[in-house]
């Protein structure tokens, strides 16, 4: 028996996929091209049906997410992976929502998109899951235009205003909710993954201050503004998350539910701030 984990060479499935083997468990790489797993487990997919059903045969655990890309594409991806599983029928497949869904309740009430068809086969499938929900990952701050000026001016800029509570989470933490849900099948429904009380822009800020052990300021920076930086990174996606952050800016906060979070269904306490920073520079 075997996990399948998709995107294992990236920044969500690699963490995972990493922690697995070095806890002994038998984790199979799902990638196009397993010559790049450089000798680990591998299963070569495309994300046809064909290949979906070949590496979810007799699994005892999935992890899977959607792959950034043309909502068309994601579409097609998200009812081939629902049509795998149905055939295949791991013992066990565990979503992440990448920060696109949070706090899901009722799988009737999702949008039509692709991560909400993903998310409602997968509960509609009568296989055992578990939906992996984060808000907004640490990883976004290690951006270029982000990290530098913290580190040659002593300023992070995002496009949140300062007072604004984020349960900020790293794939780090999306790892080891992953491995205990794959572990502990009691746990079903949505898993929140993310710090509470969520930190504000000026906490951020604080936390950047004692790791880097250098004044550091936080300068919020409006949607258009931050897209206006991101632009040479992001291209044609600009003014999608332009207007993803606006929407952002309209809401009080945004914090997981303690009720269905990781520290409360799991016992599992997401890293703070500093730790996460750790293990990424030191």
């Amino acid at each position: 028996m075997s996990f399948i984990i998709h995107g294992a060479t990236g920044a969500q499935g690699a963490p995972l996929y990493n922690r697995l083997l070095e806890n002994g468990r038998r984790a199979i790489g799902a990638v196009r091209d397993p010559s790049k797993l450089q000798g680990k487990p591998g299963v070569a997919t495309d994300m046809s049906l064909a290949s979906l059903i070949a590496a979810y045969r007799d699994a005892e655990g999935v992890f899977v997410h959607l792959p950034m890309g043309p909502e068309p594409v994601r579409l097609k991806q998200a009812h081939n992976i629902v049509e795998a599983i149905n055939t295949a029928k791991p013992q066990r497949v565990v979503v992440s929502t990448s920060g696109n869904i949070v706090d899901v309740g009722d799988a009737a009430r999702l949008p039509e998109s692709a991560i909400g068809i993903l998310v409602r086969g997968v509960q509609e499938s009568g296989i055992s899951s578990a939906i992996v929900a984060p808000k907004f990952y640490l990883e976004n701050l290690l951006l270029p235009m982000v990290i530098d000026p913290v580190k040659t001016e002593g300023v992070l800029r995002y496009a949140f205003r300062k007072d604004f509570a984020v349960s900020w989470s790293s794939h780090f933490d999306v790892a080891d909710v992953t491995e205990r849900l794959f572990l502990d099948r009691n746990v079903t429904g949505t898993v929140g993954v993310g710090q509470l009380p969520g930190p504000t822009g000026i906490d951020l800020a604080g936390s950047f201050s004692r790791f880097f052990e250098r004044p550091v300021r936080f300068e919020a920076l409006s949607p258009a503004g931050f897209g206006k930086i991101l632009e040479p990174l992001t291209g044609p996606a600009t003014p999608a998350i332009v207007h993803l952050y606006e929407e952002l800016a309209k809401t009080e906060n945004q914090e997981i539910a303690e009720e269905t979070s990781a520290q409360k269904l799991l016992e599992i306490e997401p890293l703070t701030t500093e730790q996460w920073l750790a293990r990424i520079f030191r």
